[in-house]
């Protein structure tokens, strides 16, 4: 004899007007998105780990890579402002 399961363990596609296989999807591509991320910021750790070990400065190439997002004139900006203060302090 087959019983059928009681209707309160089936999803429902649309409860409250949500559309709850469209819900899930959302859910789970930003689940594995988040895995992706962490993988990604394990690499990068492991990749500042190998640069520190050749020898370089982690926190210059940090610097480096956010200027490289900027646009040239406002490095050239900033660098200006840098030397401006710094002469000012005497450095």
């Amino acid at each position: 004899m087959h019983v059928a399961p009681p209707a309160a363990l089936e999803p429902d596609p649309a409860v409250g007007g949500i559309a709850v296989d469209r819900l899930r999807s959302v859910i789970e591509r930003v689940e594995r998105l988040e895995e992706e991320r962490k993988a990604l910021a394990a690499d990068i750790k492991d990749i500042f780990t190998e640069a520190k070990s050749a020898g370089f400065d982690v926190k210059v190439i940090r610097q480096i890579i956010r200027l490289r997002k900027l646009e040239p004139a406002v490095v050239e900006e900033q660098e200006t402002l840098l030397d401006v203060y710094r002469r000012a302090l005497g450095m």
